[in-house]
């Protein structure tokens, strides 16, 4: 049997399909990489894993961050409703 040449590709994008890279992230926040890194030191941002250099995101992790970071409305003192 002979294998296919993108047999490994497919198959690390299938490992990593759950994961988004730091830069990935960084550019669907609008944030640079040092600003993740930064976050990450401070243990202030989305939990990460590190595998040898990359650093790894868990999708539905980060999606849980950014759920805790929202604001409650300010309520208004008196005024108009």
């Amino acid at each position: 049997m002979i294998q296919s040449q993108t047999e490994p590709e497919t198959t690390a994008a299938a490992l990593l399909s759950g994961w988004i890279s730091r830069k990935g992230l960084a550019d669907a926040l609008g944030v640079t990489v040092d600003t993740l890194g930064r976050w990450e030191a401070r243990r202030v941002g989305p939990p990460c894993v590190r595998a040898g250099r990359m650093v790894l995101y868990r999708r539905r992790a980060v999606e849980d961050w950014l759920a805790a970071q929202e604001m409650p409305r300010a309520k208004t003192a008196g005024g108009r409703r």
